[in-house]
């Protein structure tokens, strides 16, 4: 048998030239920006010392270590863990209900098909602005503001999650087909009406899934909160580590597990319920 031969781009269909061009420019662009962001995570990671390899010498004994001072877990104490639990649970539920209030109208303002561009612009640029603050640092100043306690941790809470949940909000919004609202409108519905039957099925599906997201980061957030005086099961964990108490460390980290985890399966279940609840007629 006779080898193939190529065919020589000159022989080829002009139209089909300039796609095989356009298809090997593409893939060359591709090639060039990951290796650029190959370059930027290799050279990000060295500033932060993750290539010296001195400092893991000792590392999995540490570890090892720890573990085995945590070992069994200490719940001697577990009776004045109540007050503190709900510290925390209040905060995060706390938090996430006032961030989703103040998120939604916010992100209804800064969406694109919604505000006009003067008015989504500064509004997109002041919810950057609020989530870009560490939640730490909204807590450092509420603590500062309004005294210690669960109160700040609320208030820095739902101060960083207005920030996100208005982005999510704003870009829930842009995404919703209007087709469907353009029909009922057709057909002499009302405003209401397209709301309920066009707008909010759209919505409410990815509203719920981001608004428990938030309240799992919220419960996770709140323990960190205690550092700077919010109170909660954090500060417990802290003052565990800072009297080497590493078995009731190792108590409170299960407890908070579990109360995470308790939050996943009751989310889960409300998002059922909520959104078989919403799918009938």
């Amino acid at each position: 048998m006779q080898a193939q031969r190529s065919i020589p781009l000159r022989d080829i269909d002009p139209a089909i030239d300039a796609v095989l061009r356009s298809a090997h420019q593409q893939r060359r662009r591709t090639r060039a920006v990951v290796s650029l962001l190959a370059c930027a995570v290799v050279l990000l990671a060295a500033i932060g010392g993750a290539f010296d390899l001195p400092r893991y010498r000792n590392t999995l004994s540490t570890i090892a270590q720890l573990l085995g001072d945590a070992c069994p877990p200490d719940f001697s104490r577990w009776p004045r863990w109540g007050q503190p639990l709900l510290d925390t649970l209040s905060m995060s539920v706390g938090g996430t209900c006032f961030g989703l209030l103040a998120a939604i109208p916010l992100g209804a303002l800064a969406a694109r098909n919604i505000a006009p561009g003067w008015l989504g612009g500064p509004v997109r640029l002041a919810l950057n602005a609020i989530r870009s603050i560490p939640g730490l640092v909204w807590g450092i100043m509420f603590v500062a503001a309004v005294g210690f306690g669960p109160l700040p941790g609320i208030l820095a809470l739902a101060s960083h999650s207005t920030g996100m949940l208005g982005k999510f909000c704003a870009e829930i919004l842009e995404h919703v087909d209007a087709a469907p609202g353009n029909a009922l409108r057709a057909q002499g519905v009302s405003p209401l009406g397209v709301l309920r039957f066009s707008v909010l099925p759209q919505i409410l599906p990815r509203l719920v899934d981001v608004t428990l997201y938030r309240w799992e980061h919220n419960l996770r957030a709140a323990t960190t909160l205690g550092v700077v005086g919010a109170g909660g099961i954090g500060l417990e964990i802290v003052t565990a580590f800072h009297l080497f108490e590493y078995r009731e460390a190792s108590a409170l980290i299960l407890l908070l597990l579990g109360l995470v985890s308790v939050i996943n399966i009751l989310g889960g279940r409300l998002r059922r319920h909520f959104l078989d609840g919403l799918a009938q007629p």
